[in-house]
């Protein structure tokens, strides 16, 4: 019998040709999108210039407000807020809730529980007296997906009332057994929105979702969208920060709370220069091509080993997340530390399952990554519950992602598993 790690190395091989007709739409989708980020940057004239760093209150920061004018033309907006001092994709969606609702305001989710971050922003869950959406006065209503997973334009119609002033959609899975969204999905919702409560805001949580697609949002009729750079739109060179886009109006508001009321988006600086964001959104299309092959590759691979995954392989896909079920805690944390162990940096730390804030359950983390809690670097995470589900995500490049993949094959194998054909699990 060959020894694990050689049948590993030719069923990744195999599994690898199979994909390849995949991969060459998703360089389409690449091309595209490089053309798209080019032609902005062309037409906004990016220079040196724009990468110098600020200082005090930053009035009339040309590199920070020129970054949000490119971000809007990509994201189909009409302006956007694009800070490094917005900590993560959660900030910047809990600043546009916050921004844009008022106390008797009704926040509607459209796409199902909202992920376990933004549950306690809402107030679901979490700890009284953090200032949630909840102990602010504002409602909130909940509309299940589909049995098929795309929105229940339905379910939403009988939601919406005079109250509700925004309806969010959740364009990424999180951390459910769910399709993302496609643009296609969201557009419908948008337009019966618009057509049954026109005061009513349409937001999308867009983290993971970014370059996944030829269009965004935006272009499909959504009036806010919110995401982080440390996933897709950073291309894995923006060291941290967050974005707002949307109609003015509901950007405005939202600087007022990023801020303060009145000054709004006038001020912020940031000294270390604006370089890593520019160059990080000129990578993005590719990078985020690169993710998405390591996610299809994915699917095909631990589907051959006999475990659940969402999306297939062939799929479509609106986000980088790949999720496989494991079904017992022991091969879901085996499988993390195989990441963790193949990464470029702390590749000698063994994750363990602990605490985190936001999260209910404990939560097992794999992100050896150059900037830290980077999702657009290989990474995996899984909270442990049952049926022990990890969310791969990620790849700065597709050959990382084959290498650590093959990794994980082999310690799963090492475990019991076998490849289809050899006998199921």
């Amino acid at each position: 019998m060959q020894k694990n790690n050689e049948r590993a190395a030719a069923y990744m091989a195999a599994c690898d040709r199979e994909c390849r007709r995949i991969y060459e739409a998703l360089e389409a989708t690449e091309r595209a999108n490089t053309a798209r980020v080019l032609a902005a940057f062309r037409k906004h004239r990016i220079g040196q210039r724009h990468f110098a760093p600020s200082t005090g209150y930053g009035y009339d920061d040309v590199g920070r407000d020129t970054l949000g004018e490119i971000f809007a033309e990509l994201m189909g907006a009409e302006c956007a807020l694009v800070r490094p001092q917005i900590a993560s994709g959660t900030h910047a969606l809990a600043l546009a809730l916050q921004g844009v609702l008022r106390p008797g305001d009704v926040l509607v989710s459209a796409a199902g529980t909202p992920y376990d971050t933004m549950q306690q922003v809402i107030g679901t869950t979490g700890t009284a007296g953090q200032g949630s959406l909840k102990e602010y006065g504002i409602g909130y209503r909940e509309v299940a997906l589909a049995p098929g997973g795309e929105p229940d334009l339905e379910g939403l119609q009988n939601a919406l009332d005079g109250q509700v002033r925004m309806v969010l959609l959740q364009r990424s899975r999180g951390y459910a057994w769910r399709p993302s969204l496609s643009l296609p999905q969201i557009r419908r919702a948008a337009e019966l929105v618009r057509k049954t409560c026109p005061r009513a805001i349409v937001m999308v949580d867009n983290c993971y979702g970014e370059f996944t697609d030829t269009l965004e949002p935006g272009h499909v009729g959504c009036d806010l969208m919110a995401g982080s750079l440390i996933k897709n739109p950073g291309g894995g060179i923006a060291p941290g920060g967050g974005y707002v886009a949307g109609s003015r109006e509901a950007v405005e508001l939202v600087s007022y709370r990023l801020t303060c009321p009145g000054v709004g988006a006038e001020v912020g600086s940031w000294e270390a220069g604006y370089r890593p964001f520019y160059q990080g959104l000129f990578l993005a299309p590719h990078v985020t091509a690169q993710a998405l092959k390591v996610s299809v590759l994915a699917a095909r691979v631990f589907a051959g080993l006999g475990y659940g995954v969402s999306p297939a392989f062939d799929a479509p896909r609106g986000d980088i997340i790949q999720a496989i079920r494991f079904g017992d805690p022991d091969s879901l944390i085996a499988f993390v530390r195989s990441i963790q162990a193949c990464s470029p940096v702390d590749s000698e730390a063994v994750p363990e399952p602990c605490a985190m804030p936001g999260y209910e359950d404990p939560v097992i983390m794999a992100a050896g990554a150059f900037v830290a809690g980077s999702s657009i670097e290989l990474s995996a995470d899984a909270p442990i519950r049952p049926p022990y589900t990890a969310y791969l995500q990620g790849g700065l490049t597709y050959a990382h992602g084959y290498l650590a993949l093959q990794e994980a094959v082999e310690r799963l194998m090492d475990r019991g598993a076998t490849l289809a054909g050899e006998g199921g699990r």
